[in-house]
């Protein structure tokens, strides 16, 4: 375990198994929670398992570790300096022996301060590391893992935690950076984020309400912002914001006029910059890290002749690394966050990675698609390429033309070609192997970088319209990162590429974004030259290699399931409520009294006088005229005793009245300043501070289904509700459809509201088909027979019963299955293992006389029994015992309930 990201993983593991305790800020474990849509499956609401171990590891590292910079990082999670030197990259004999004759601190100030030191021994990622003077950390996530959702999850819920504890630690606005206009694009999927499937309800009003998203366009000459204010996340390329030309360290002045093209480009570009420096608690998230490391030692700060003033020059920093660095200068920068998929520069690995998840995990975990048997390298020098495209254009047209997605997206071919000589040489061989397939030219599509406006929107109709005609596209610089195109499924290289910034890399796996519901692999066809090269950049860059990918195969599948039934009837029932209440006042108790609050009013805001002022240089800069600021005298708005009155009544439960004549006894003006009402509420809470649990009985409609919560496209102008779920393939065979039923237009009429349904075990995918068989066997009544047990989250269903665990917190438990009679009453049936028969026998019985349950298992079944008893005449609640199918003893009990003579009830709403 030599690497960051493997000891803070470890660390990672305890905080979750301690239920993200963290006593200053508890609200981030009710986030953390609620992230899981079923603790007993670990179904995620919304984020993939990649995502969601990223989000718990940077609130470790935020919460738990106090966003230490990695030099401090890495003191406290490698103490001994052995393993902090390994962890590091310090293995070099001669190194090893500087540190044993000296000290790691003693290398680690050479790092830091020798060029020729750092030059001799490739440490300049190390260096960049230890020079930064803010916390900056690497999410290395594979292509497909979903690093934009991540980046907006993150924003997400440090807002929300800024919005909970205003005085707290946290971000409060987010500049987020796109290297070019490709990934740009793709980053506008932070609007589409499902937010509220992110945020327990509590928190995400007040973010919903907050949050200013804003997206950078060409030609705008400022950032649509409010100078210093909070919440906005701004979504830019580097072009739009960074600095164009060297900054002076005295940020104060600001250029206004510029003379040429270029000049005005540059003062536009520092002007959107200062405007994102103006906002307080600031965070920078750079997509693609790999374009904001790379320090090559070039850096020196000079004098300005004219002024005086420090400028720093530097051809070696990377702009966005320069750009970074000035906010951090001008604004309480509080934390970095580099999201990547190739965590190396110049083949050096960066140091700041805390997180990793490669092409092997994402293959399987269902997030990339298979590679099984799909690496062809074709044995042919670079002078018999038409050869090569030929036979893979034959390759692909037998075995991927009549393959499709479930949107209708057929799947289609990238060839790379490392110059535009080379792609119009083989362009003609490539449509004469498709013609010999009767499949005509015109599904080609060449693009480079210098294409045209309109070739550059067919190629982005590819990635994101189904009835895009192009499926096999010609590429010249194009398609790497940022490509986001999941009908992709084959990629060739072809003849030898550029090696640079992992070029062949990103080609050869831009094909393996995996699509819910696919179960085709992936293919890449790779000339001997390129195959060298890609095996360089994948033990590099991942850590792994082409044969590890050949025969790595998904332990996880992602499926989408499809809503038919939105409309369900709901299930109308009786259920305890219980409320806090303020025991009723004795008529002997003092009436209540108020002192006049010893609060000082609100500070009033800061001014300051600037003005335009001419430069010897010919340039015009703003310049601060006052010595000092200038406080404006404060004000506060003032209540008349009636409302404030009023205002303190609905919030602490107590008559106006009363409340009424208190006040008037203390403000002889008959008005109460509002910065006061703080103050008067915590003098009521000490005098009357008196409270009682009561429990109503309610009649609540529990809704089975609720479409809401599902993601909704519209098709053919009706509504198409659709949900991903993932789960271990070793369970894809309970995975059903009513197609896999004995009579599939039987199984979708009586029930299959959703499909697939997603069964735990083989005795629940029994009990569907045994009570389809009885629907079809026995005259009946029955209006549907609904799996629930599948969809546990709140936003999709109420059927929800609380239970107390074993950790002391209340859960909610959802059953297996509901059967619904026309005389509206229903049948809630939970199938459980035989082994838990004792314990839930024997909780029943506890429940039964009063007791309390004692098992987890019991708990839960109590919880449903309790709604039982509270609804006798419209529910009934009955657990199948089952070994490896289900015991005939509880069978009656659905038969009876089948098979019963009732009248019609009207229908529910």
């Amino acid at each position: 375990m030599n690497h960051l990201f493997q000891a803070l993983s470890v660390r990672v593991d305890e905080w979750r198994k301690a239920r993200y305790e963290c006593s200053n800020f508890p609200a981030i474990a009710e986030i953390l929670d609620f992230a899981l849509e079923d603790p007993t499956t670990d179904q995620l609401r919304y984020l993939r398992r990649a995502q969601f171990r990223a989000l718990e590891t940077y609130w470790y590292l935020r919460l738990v570790l106090h966003t230490p910079r990695i030099p401090e990082l890495y003191a406290i999670l490698f103490p001994k300096p052995k393993d902090r030197r390994e962890a590091m990259g310090l293995t070099s004999r001669e190194i090893v022996d500087m540190i044993a004759d000296d000290s790691l601190e003693a290398v680690l100030e050479l790092v830091q301060t020798d060029n020729a030191f750092v030059r001799k021994h490739g440490l300049e990622s190390l260096r960049e590391t230890f020079s930064l003077e803010y916390p900056s950390y690497i999410l290395a996530l594979a292509m497909g893992a979903g690093k934009t959702i991540l980046m907006g999850s993150i924003v997400a819920t440090e807002f929300a935690m800024a919005l909970e504890y205003p005085d707290g630690p946290f971000v409060q606005n987010a500049l987020v950076f796109a290297p070019g206009k490709t990934i740009l694009s793709a980053l506008r999927e932070l609007a589409d984020i499902p937010f509220e499937r992110l945020l327990p309800a509590r928190l995400h009003k007040p973010f919903a309400a907050s949050l200013k998203l804003t997206f950078t366009r060409d030609g705008d000459k400022q950032i649509p912002i409010t100078l210093g204010s909070r919440f906005n996340l701004i979504v830019t390329n580097t072009e739009k914001i960074r600095i164009q030309k060297p900054i002076v360290r005295n940020a104060a002045q600001s250029r206004l006029f510029a003379g040429t093209k270029d000049e005005e480009a540059t003062a536009m570009a520092n002007l959107r910059l200062q405007a994102i420096a103006s906002l307080p608690h600031l965070a920078v998230f750079s997509d693609e890290a790999h374009h904001t490391y790379g320090q090559k030692l070039l850096g020196k700060w000079e004098k300005n002749k004219e002024t005086g003033e420090l400028v720093f020059k530097d051809d070696g920093i990377k702009k966005v690394r320069r750009t970074i660095d000035y906010l951090a200068q001008e604004t309480n920068l509080i934390v970095t966050i580099n999201a990547t998929g190739t965590p190396y520069f110049e083949r050096q690995p960066l140091r700041d990675v805390v997180v990793w998840y490669g092409l092997g995990e994402g293959i399987r975990d269902g997030v990339l698609k298979e590679l099984a048997n799909g690496i062809k390298v074709l044995e042919l020098g670079d002078g018999e390429a038409d050869r090569m495209v030929q036979s893979v254009v034959d390759d692909f047209v037998k075995d991927y033309w009549p393959v499709a997605l479930e949107n209708g997206a057929p799947a289609r071919l990238a060839l790379y070609f490392p110059n535009l000589e080379t792609r119009d040489e083989l362009r003609p061989s490539i449509e004469s192997a498709l013609l010999a397939h009767g499949i005509g030219p015109d599904t080609l599509l060449a693009v480079d970088n210098k294409s045209s406006e309109a070739t550059r929107r067919s190629f982005e109709a590819v990635a994101r319209d189904p009835a895009a005609p192009h499926r096999v596209m010609l590429l010249v610089n194009m398609g790497t990162e940022g490509w986001n195109c999941p009908s992709l499924f084959a990629c060739a290289l072809v003849r030898k590429l550029a090696t640079s910034n992992n070029f062949v890399l990103q080609a050869a796996t831009r094909c393996l974004r995996q699509v819910p519901g696919n179960t085709k692999p992936a293919r890449v066809y790779l000339t001997a030259s390129n195959k060298k090269t890609l095996e360089d950049q994948l033990t590099e860059t991942y850590g792994t290699s082409l044969t590890s990918l050949h025969t790595q195969q998904a332990e996880r599948v992602e499926k989408t399931i499809y809503l038919h039934k939105p409309q369900l009837p709901a299930l109308l029932i009786m259920k305890r409520v219980l409320r806090i209440q303020r025991k009723a006042v004795p008529a002997d108790v003092a009436p209540l009294v108020f002192t006049l609050p010893d609060v000082s009013a609100p500070v009033g805001p800061v001014v300051q006088t600037w003005s335009p002022v001419l430069t010897a240089s010919g340039d015009t800069r703003m310049q601060r005229l006052d010595a000092a600021d200038v406080l404006l005298e404060s004000f506060t708005p003032l209540l008349d005793c009636y409302t404030a009155a009023a205002r303190l009544a609905a919030c602490h439960h107590l008559p106006t009245t009363e409340l009424l004549a208190a006040l008037r006894q203390v403000y002889e003006a008959q008005e109460v300043p509002d910065h006061h009402m703080e103050a008067l509420g915590q003098q009521i809470e000490e005098q009357r501070n008196q409270y009682e649990e009561a429990w109503d009985e309610i009649e609540v409609a529990v809704a089975l289904v609720k479409a809401d919560g599902f993601d909704v496209a519209e098709v053919n102008g009706k509504p198409v509700y659709t949900a991903r779920i993932s789960f271990d393939k070793k369970n894809q065979h309970l995975y059903k459809t009513a197609n896999e039923t004995a009579d599939a237009a039987h199984a979708l009429r009586s029930s299959f509201h959703y499909e697939g349904y997603n069964f735990d075990s083989n005795p629940e995918a029994e009990f569907l088909d045994w009570t389809l068989g009885l629907l079809q066997s026995h005259p009946h009544q029955i209006e549907g027979l609904w799996f629930t047990g599948g969809l546990a989250d709140a936003g999709k269903t109420d059927l929800r019963a609380e239970y107390l665990g074993d950790d002391g917190r209340w859960h909610t438990y959802t059953p297996d299955f509901v059967l619904r009679r026309a005389d509206g009453k229903h049948l809630v049936v939970e199938v459980k293992n035989d082994k838990l028969s004792p314990d839930i026998d024997a909780d029943m019985a506890r429940h039964a006389l009063g007791q309390a349950p004692q098992t987890l298992e019991g708990r839960k079944a109590v919880a449903l029994k309790r709604w039982e008893q509270l609804n006798p005449d419209r529910l009934s609640y009955h657990v199948m015992f089952a070994d490896t199918a289900l015991h005939d003893a509880g069978k009656k009990t659905v038969l009876n309930f089948i098979t019963a003579k009732v009248i019609a009830a009207p229908a529910a709403t």
